[in-house]
């Protein structure tokens, strides 16, 4: 099976059903890749499943102002600057809840020693800011991040988590 028959495979079948609860509509797009080492399905379908879970644990984590969910899924500039985020949130006394609604993905770089995978990902969510329960605003945004994952001992983490100016 090619990687684009698995990607597609994957978004019609897994990520729906891993994101039912968010109902977030995924889309991958076939790698784009420039460079000597190829993309091996197995590896792209893990990228975007793991990818797409640490859209959870980042949900769980602002909500909650928990660092800790965040353990799993990110490391590095990504866990920093989430972790500054929710230190100013929890100061502020309010939390923030996401709803992805849909995420347009295409991987982009794959490193020669296989230590990271960039992605763009067009993400559309709602943000929802509460202080205590009182919603304060809510928007709905599109948004383009860039992200570079690495491996760890049995997933891929989110190192890299930069939303793109406009």
């Amino acid at each position: 099976m090619t990687i684009k028959a698995t990607l597609v495979l994957f978004s019609i079948l897994v990520a729906p059903g891993a994101l039912l609860a968010a109902q977030a509509v995924v889309h991958v797009q076939p790698p784009d890749l420039h460079g000597p080492r190829q993309l091996q399905d197995q590896t792209a379908t893990a990228v975007v499943r793991d990818y797409l879970e640490s859209w959870q644990s980042l949900t769980a984590a602002l909500e909650k102002n928990r660092v800790d969910l965040l353990d799993q899924d990110f490391v590095g500039t990504a866990k920093d600057k989430l972790t500054d985020t929710m230190r100013q949130q929890a100061a502020l006394g309010i939390h923030t809840r996401y709803q992805d609604r849909a995420h347009d993905i295409r991987i982009v770089f794959y490193a020669p020693d296989g230590l990271s995978v960039q992605l763009i990902d067009n993400v559309v969510y709602d943000e929802r800011v509460v202080d205590n329960k009182k919603v304060l605003t809510t928007q709905r945004a599109h948004v383009r991040y860039t992200v570079v994952l690495t491996p760890a001992e049995t997933r891929w983490r989110v190192r890299i988590f930069q939303a793109d100016p406009e």
